[in-house]
């Protein structure tokens, strides 16, 4: 597998993960840990990133409404399909 497939299979990986289900057990602390993924590659701003810093201790929370009220990341809602 090349080095770029590699990166493929992690990221989507990392989607799965930011995607995990809201309610389950340590989901929160998963979201927060794929999300800090897609920070480092440049895909989601600091500020969207503290939201799901926030939200890392409430398995039931949704941050992207977060997001969206505090006015941050547009591309990310985009890309998460959040209206």
């Amino acid at each position: 597998m090349s080095d770029e497939q590699d990166d493929e299979a992690e990221a989507a990986e990392q989607w799965e993960l930011v995607n995990t289900p809201l309610g389950e057990k340590w989901s929160g602390r998963t979201r927060y840990a794929a999300a800090m993924f897609f920070y480092k590659r440049g895909e989601m701003t600091a500020e969207t990133l503290e939201v799901y810093r926030i939200c890392a201790r409430l398995d039931s929370e949704n941050p992207l409404p977060i997001v969206s009220d505090r006015g941050a990341g547009k591309d990310w809602l985009k890309r998460m399909g959040f209206k």
